[in-house]
């Protein structure tokens, strides 16, 4: 039992997308983790039972100790929004109503219920609203004591953007945009129209952006979306579905861009490219304005955004350089999963009237890790029969610099797990950024994604400034875009000579920053390339199980499990030939 009368909430995110878990202990966040790097199904919406398992073993507490419990959103609020809508477009919609139905019938109108039962708990059970829980994740974890919030995503409860203000322990949200008008919508829309998967692969279109002319198809934008000086839009709905349909975009807008939907497996051609261009401008257009009425409401110096479009890191990158605030922080993990930390926060600080004297949490290493001990104890069982050797923590940066300048790629996999959908040097794929060749190769070969798809660069905070143009700001979460100010890293330099930027400093991941120091005393370059340990479709890795199946069934050459090195060289049979569609499953651990 929790005898020491500390205060501890357990945040719970499910059964819409990314679902996920988080403990929250006096204020302070002590472990969170997505569904999904249990279960290996990618963006898993079920009732997270492995990341609430983890949470409260790795806490040390037991549910008995939970004080509170509190889910992310406020189910009977979304659910009358969902009544109002198939209302108003009556008749239309019968089949999308009667597949919802059945749904929150079944499952989502009996979340309280759900949750009493999965966790045998009979403690006090809260809801947030999801905007507030994006607000809350945002603002309690930075290090501000009074900021602007905006918070923009697809739709919580009525709710698509809102505009608010923290200070000390208070946090109030005034302004919003309510459904079906939504910037996040819009942007779905056109990733379905694109022929990429909603609430999945948003991200694809904004790599895509740089490709096109984004003047090709501006003023057909103008059509679907009118934009206020103040930030506000409207939403032209003649042109989308997503009210009453199972698409979200509907023959009109076919007939505005000439087309039908492309079809997933077709060739991406330039129209697709000059689409998704202009998509990306006006987002950027529509973030920029909200952010320069945000601060005329709250004129701080500080301003926090999460939500799902708190990723567009190209977006952000406009809002640092061009917004009226000094300092900015975007939470890491702004989508729906992060609203697992924002609803405990929620309640410890606002509801419970706590002070917030500094960030809930810094860091976003808050996932499992696993011990020397149980690493070698999976390597050296009979299925796998391999060969590997061990590396002391002084050797090991110098000798993984050293494979690095060679040419070598190497699955990083150490310390804690990230939150989020970002790959921070615990569980992260990396390799030398200044040959161009590795673009594709990681691409094609390893991650077995897009060629288009741009990789973001890991690069020593006290050098980022000579290499590319972050006004002075730092990139801590690889949530910020900014343009090369030089030619010296093209493996994480994208078309339009941008990055996707992560500055590290060793207060932040010590080991992962003396790995990129000590490339840059053999090199010269500060830099090295850093994608998320996992293949397409797959969630990023959490077990050295998982970390080594990933290894076996890709090109890479190293794989780091903690303190050991293992070399597909040293191992002839873990070679494989990915190529010939051949998935092996002779050492795969099931």
């Amino acid at each position: 039992m929790n005898e020491s009368k500390q205060t501890i909430i357990l945040g719970l995110s499910c059964f819409y997308h990314d679902s996920a878990a988080a403990i929250l202990v006096d204020g302070k966040v002590i472990a969170a983790a997505q569904e999904e790097r249990f279960t290996r199904i990618k963006h898993d919406e079920n009732f997270p039972r492995n990341a609430v398992e983890y949470c409260l073993s790795f806490s040390g507490f037991t549910i008995k100790d939970v004080d509170y419990v509190v889910f992310y959103d406020k189910p009977i609020t979304k659910f009358e929004r969902l009544l109002q809508t198939y209302i108003k477009v009556w008749p239309r919609g019968l089949r999308s109503f009667i597949m919802a139905m059945e749904t929150w019938l079944k499952k989502k109108l009996w979340i309280e219920g759900t949750i009493a039962k999965e966790l045998k708990f009979d403690g006090k059970i809260l809801f947030t609203e999801h905007h507030y829980s994006h607000a809350a994740n945002a603002y309690y974890c930075s290090d501000f004591d009074e900021a602007t919030i905006i918070t923009v995503d697809g739709v919580g409860e009525w709710d698509t953007t809102t505009i608010g203000h923290g200070k000390g322990g208070e946090l109030k949200l005034e302004k919003s945009i309510s459904f079906p008008h939504s910037l996040g919508l819009l942007y779905s829309a056109l990733t379905y129209y694109l022929g990429f998967k909603v609430n999945s692969a948003e991200y694809k279109v904004m790599g895509l952006a740089p490709y096109g002319n984004p003047n090709e198809y501006y003023d057909k934008f103008k059509e679907l979306i009118e934009i206020k000086e103040d930030g506000g839009y409207h939403l032209n709905m003649k042109y989308f579905s997503y009210e009453y349909g199972q698409t979200m975009t509907n023959k009109n807008f076919d007939k505005l861009f000439g087309a039908p939907p492309r079809n997933p497996e077709s060739e991406l051609t330039q129209r697709d490219k000059d689409i998704a261009s202009a998509l990306q401008k006006i987002t950027e257009e529509v973030m920029l304005k909200i952010v320069k009425y945000a601060h005329s409401l709250y004129p701080t110096q500080n301003l926090c955004i999460a939500g799902g479009v708190a990723l567009n890191c190209v977006a952000n990158g406009k809002i640092l350089k061009h917004g009226p605030f000094k300092n900015v922080y975007i939470q890491p993990a702004s989508g729906d999963a992060g609203g697992a930390i924002g609803a405990a926060c929620l309640v410890y600080y606002d509801m419970l009237g706590n002070k917030k004297e500094s960030s809930a949490t810094d860091t976003i290493y808050l996932g499992p890790q696993f011990s020397d001990q149980t690493i070698k104890d999976f390597l050296d069982s009979k299925e796998l029969d391999i060969k590997y050797k061990f590396l002391g923590d002084k050797e090991t940066p110098s000798i993984l610099a050293k494979l690095i300048s060679e040419n070598y790629v190497i699955g990083l996999f150490q310390g804690r797990m990230e939150f989020g959908p970002r790959a921070l040097g615990n569980r992260s794929i990396i390799a030398d950024a200044r040959n161009k060749e590795n673009w594709q190769r990681v691409n094609l070969k390893i991650k077995f994604r897009e060629s288009f798809r741009p990789f973001a660069p890991s690069i020593l905070e006290e050098q980022a400034e000579k290499y590319f143009d972050l006004g002075g700001q730092t990139s801590p979460y690889m949530l910020m875009v900014a343009k090369a100010n030089t030619q010296d890293l093209p493996a994480v330099t994208h078309v339009d000579n941008s990055a996707r930027i992560q500055t590290i400093n060793q207060r932040q991941n010590k080991k992962f920053y003396d790995i990129i120091k000590e490339f840059e005393k053999l090199t010269g370059c500060p830099a090295v390339i850093n994608t998320s340990f996992n293949v397409r479709g797959e969630p990023i890795v959490c077990t050295p199980k998982d970390a080594f199946n990933t290894f076996l069934n890709t090109d890479m050459d190293y794989l780091v499990l903690g303190n050991y090195l293992v070399s597909k060289a040293d191992n002839p049979k873990l070679k494989i030939l990915r190529n010939t569609n051949e998935y092996l499953t002779t050492f795969v651990l099931d």
